[in-house]
């Protein structure tokens, strides 16, 4: 069932999200938070939007034109209502195809900034594969992995473009490895925790094409309190805007 929920504490600022589906988590707003952005930034994609979490809030950060790719025909449908219903298709623009696809037919070092909240499992034998082909897809490397994803940016980031991926902290080596690969130097990262005293669950990490050597290790971001509530530095992320 198709539901309007506001888009945080964002004022005035609507989701379409479906019940049967994943709602958008966390990730997908510590993301558009965390990655950096200019005045001089004009075209940005994000790869993978789902139904436009954070292409909705990117537009409250910034005029450039905001690109969303979504494979999944009903999650692009929901993204599109989203779109729709916020008055942002002039500064927004969903596709519904295979970026693995699409981006062999886009022009070459076209978007100043790469977003991108991927699967964030590997698919083996021994993986717990939901039912739901709409959860596999969101959570496991089916459609969409980081070669591919590093594959891409290499290709439609300018020069000095930025890619910035929201992940889990066991993959950090590999996706540094792949950066490299592909000519994107790793230049932040924030590691953040559940709670006080806890591991880190969420990887930031921001990579710069064809960058100079110079990596930053951000202060820890904790998201919640003891009592279960979010933090402050969470909370702003939340107020009105």
């Amino acid at each position: 069932m198709q539901i309007k929920n506001y888009l945080l504490g964002y004022k005035n600022m609507y989701i379409i999200q479906d019940t049967d589906m994943f709602n958008f988590s966390l990730d997908s707003v510590l993301l558009p938070n965390f990655v950096t952005i200019n005045k001089n930034i004009e075209k940005i994609l994000d790869i993978g939007c789902g139904n436009a979490p954070i292409p909705l809030i990117l537009s409250t950060k910034t005029s450039a034109h905001i690109t969303g790719v979504e494979i999944q025909k009903k999650v692009f449908a929901l993204a599109k209502e989203s779109i729709k219903i916020n008055n942002l298709e002039h500064q927004i623009s969903i596709i519904n195809d295979d970026i693995n696809e699409l981006y062999k037919n886009m022009e070459t070092e076209s978007f100043d900034i790469i977003t991108c909240n991927p699967p964030f499992f590997k698919v083996s034998e021994n993986s717990n594969l939901n039912d739901s082909e709409y959860k596999k897809i969101a959570r496991h490397e089916i459609k969409l992995n980081l070669n591919n994803i590093m594959k891409v940016s290499k290709k439609l980031l300018k020069n000095n473009g930025v890619l910035a991926l929201v992940h889990r902290p066991e993959r950090l080596i590999e996706i540094i490895e792949l950066m490299h690969k592909n000519n994107i130097e790793p230049k932040r990262i924030q590691f953040v925790y559940p709670k006080t005293n806890k591991e880190s669950n969420i990887l930031l990490i921001e990579g710069t094409k064809n960058g100079k050597p110079g990596l930053k290790i951000l202060p820890p971001l904790y998201s919640h309190n003891d009592d279960g509530s979010y933090t402050i530095e969470i909370q702003k992320y939340f107020e009105n805007r």
